[in-house]
């Protein structure tokens, strides 16, 4: 990998150049046709043409960026040196939830520093708002304890609020978390010191998909959002407005058929919590429990539904989410 970094580097930050198209590029030489990064770039202007159908402006960008391969490969050198690692898709440590929930649209390099195996391991995210009610930070660490006791990592996407509560509760159970950066890795320098033992320990693994040195960015940070769902087996939510990146993060991960629990909030919450459990999310109570969500039944059908759930769940009823 060494010697192929500065061609990943390359490859995967070409501008204007999608995952999608990435991806399709890559599983033409490296799958199809068995040649390394580093031989495609060596092919001629005629065998990207004609070996690869490639269009007067992708060949174009290939020979502009064949440019920045010396460049690539000192900064390359840097990152290994300061103890970062590069994953290609094509890697056996790339992370196969990844590729299974997001296929083509899946992240052609990942920057990362932290232990690796983390990445084959079960995992769950739990999402919500920045500024999220106390109600849903209670929801964060009951789930991030649950998910510590059954050896599950945390996905937090390192934004204040439930992510950053999130991975706060799961470092506190002494379990494994993945902070997926708005950012590049290399200007996480502050991030890198506070959680320098999790990660000497290996329970904590930091992850970009951005060019190493880019600065934290609001469109950075909507493009992470895919990548927090696409790491997890399974979804929680703890609270979501009607818009912005939790609730286009759930909508997109039901109309995938991901496994997505959003807890029901009490009848004075203001979420669009309900909305979602409408459109096919599973209801949870507090502490991640399957309930009915009672605030989609009628006034007559809640006390029945109420009597069912305890009678499932015996030692631990819990009417007060009902009332």
């Amino acid at each position: 990998m060494n010697n192929e970094a500065a061609y990943w580097i390359t490859l995967a930050h070409l501008p204007k150049w999608g995952y999608v198209k990435l991806n399709n590029l890559i599983i033409r030489f490296f799958h199809e046709n068995n040649l390394s990064i580093e031989a495609f770039f060596q092919l001629s202007e005629q065998e990207w043409k004609s070996d690869y159908n490639l269009e007067y402006k992708d060949v174009e960008d290939l020979k502009k960026a064949k440019n920045d391969i010396p460049n690539h490969a000192f900064l390359a050198e840097t990152l290994m040196n300061e103890g970062y690692e590069l994953i290609p898709i094509t890697s056996p440590l790339y992370s196969k939830t990844l590729k299974e929930n997001l296929k083509y649209n899946a992240p052609s390099l990942l920057y990362v520093k932290g232990n690796t195996a983390i990445l084959q391991e079960d995992s769950i995210a739990i999402v919500g708002s920045r500024n999220a009610s106390a109600l849903s930070l209670d929801f964060t660490d009951h789930i991030a304890k649950k998910a510590g006791e059954e050896n599950k990592v945390v996905v937090s996407g390192f934004a204040k609020g439930v992510d950053l509560k999130a991975l706060d509760s799961i470092i506190q159970y002494r379990g494994k978390s993945i902070i997926v950066l708005p950012q590049g890795i290399m200007t996480f320098g502050s991030g890198f010191r506070k959680y320098y033992q999790q990660i000497i320990n290996g329970n904590v693994l930091v992850i970009s998909t951005f060019f190493p040195k880019a600065p934290w960015q609001a469109e950075l940070a909507m493009a992470r959002n895919p990548i927090i769902y696409g790491l997890a087996s399974e979804i929680y939510v703890a609270e979501s407005s009607e818009k912005g990146g939790t609730w286009s993060g759930v909508i997109d991960g039901l109309r995938k058929n991901r496994k997505i629990f959003v807890r029901i909030p009490e009848s004075y919450e203001l979420t669009a919590n309900p909305l979602l459990i409408q459109k096919g999310a599973i209801p949870v109570d507090l502490f991640g429990n399957r309930t009915p969500d009672t605030h989609l039944l009628s006034e007559s059908e809640k006390p029945q539904a109420i009597k069912a759930n305890n009678k499932k769940n015996p030692n631990n009823p819990q009417p007060t989410l009902f009332d």
